[in-house]
């Protein structure tokens, strides 16, 4: 439990060190499967006051189990997460200034070029609106809820597309651990930048092809990947 704490303790200290968050804007949590707890940042506390004992420890049913301080209010959306997709060790919550305006225009983001593609295995989807039932029932619950629906209507993996944009609200992303996924809210911001960027420049600009976006992502994460160094055994 201590080393999942800390770790959640250093990946939320990463957010305003990478600009992707203001004041209490934003956290990070990841889960250990094995005993079935997930540590978060508790709600409200600022990043620079930001220590060890305000993490808070809950179950899957979002029992808490360690600390006395109130988990983030997008615990619920967090959990739904890690309900549905058990490959998920890690989730971030941002509202990093690019990927937010997209998700606040309502529009996917498109990989425009390798860059995109070295990371992401293509568009990052947004997610519909939440009714105004939704929003006055069970809210955070609902931004899980419509995080999984896009998933699944659109037939999008979260293997390969680690990320999506809830529309007017903001990005999420998710990893292995929580480490990567503060890589890929990092990594998601700053394709939002350029795509923006690309778009505004060549308002006709389509998507990369789709041979130039396999080669791309996977030589780095196929199974024939040969990206980086391989491990010493």
């Amino acid at each position: 439990m201590e080393r999942l704490i800390e770790q959640v303790l250093i990946a939320n200290r990463e957010l305003p060190a990478h600009q992707l968050v203001l004041y209490t804007w934003g956290n990070v949590s990841a889960i250990d499967r094995e005993q079935g707890l997930i540590a978060i940042k508790p709600s409200g506390i600022p990043y620079e006051k930001l220590l060890a004992r305000h993490i808070v420890v809950l179950d899957l049913e979002g029992k808490v189990v360690r600390g006395t301080y109130r988990p983030s209010s997008d615990t619920a959306t967090h959990l739904a997460l890690y309900r549905r997709y058990p490959d998920i060790g890690g989730i971030v919550h941002t509202r990093s200034r690019w990927a937010t305006i997209w998700a606040q225009a309502e529009l996917d983001l498109p990989a425009f070029g390798t860059s995109h593609a070295d990371h992401f295995y293509g568009t990052i989807p947004c997610t519909r609106p939440l009714t105004a039932e939704e929003i006055h029932t069970d809210y955070e619950s609902n931004i899980g809820k419509v995080i999984l629906e896009t998933f699944d209507e659109r037939q999008f993996d979260p293997a390969t597309v680690p990320a999506v944009l809830v529309a007017a609200h903001g990005p999420y992303s998710w990893g292995r651990d929580a480490d990567e996924a503060v890589v890929n809210a990092v990594v998601l911001e700053e394709c939002a930048m350029m795509a923006w960027h690309t778009r505004m420049i060549q308002p006709e600009v389509q998507p990369i092809l789709s041979d130039l976006l396999d080669k791309h992502y996977l030589r780095k994460h196929g199974k024939t990947a040969y990206y980086g160094q391989k491990q010493k055994g």
